[in-house]
């Protein structure tokens, strides 16, 4: 089967077609992602990033926010300038007051334990207590864990339950007493 005309070709190109400009309006039109919902709402697609930001209190540059302070020269003090540079007015604190508010809020632990984990830790101390060489050979550790890597597990799972980890060992005495 013959190849389709004109696909080997070299394409030409056009002298003619300004791409600067066909970049900067690409450029223009794409809005900046952003992550926080309060400036997202506050964010005026007219504007500048720069103005944008200056309006609800926030650095464009952290360079310049808040700048490096210059070392001493050989002793010497350095000249302050006497004029302060202009302040930029805040439109719209209540971005950043909502920044801060959300900052301050305590973290809620989201950090668990595997449903089997948390199992296989339950099983291995009602049968075997705390002999860790005995629950290595214990036909439900299917993944071959040495005496060590089990302790470790349970030492974890100690550590993120402590009070359910209590219950269960007094539940366990319990156990034992009845049985005696």
């Amino acid at each position: 089967m013959p190849k389709a005309k004109g696909k080997s070709r070299r394409q030409k190109y056009s002298y003619n077609l300004n791409r600067k400009r066909l970049y900067r309006s690409a450029r223009r039109r794409a809005a900046p992602r952003i992550a926080c919902s309060h400036i997202r709402h506050a964010w005026d697609p007219t504007k500048s990033v720069a103005q944008n930001l200056a309006e609800m209190g926030l650095a464009e540059d952290p360079n310049k926010a808040v700048p490096i302070p210059k070392k001493k020269l050989l002793g010497m003090e350095m000249e302050s300038n006497g004029r302060e540079q202009g302040k930029k007015i805040v439109r719209k604190p209540y971005v950043v007051n909502e920044m801060e508010y959300e900052a301050s809020l305590p973290e809620k632990k989201s950090n668990t334990l595997s449903r089997d984990l948390i199992d296989y830790v339950r099983y291995m101390i009602q049968n075997h207590g705390e002999n860790y060489k005995e629950m290595a050979r214990d036909e439900k550790n299917y993944y071959q864990d040495t005496p060590k890597q089990i302790k470790r597990k349970i030492n974890v799972y100690k550590n993120f339950y402590p009070e359910e980890y209590k219950d269960f060992i007094a539940s366990l005495k319990q156990e034992k007493m009845d049985v005696q």
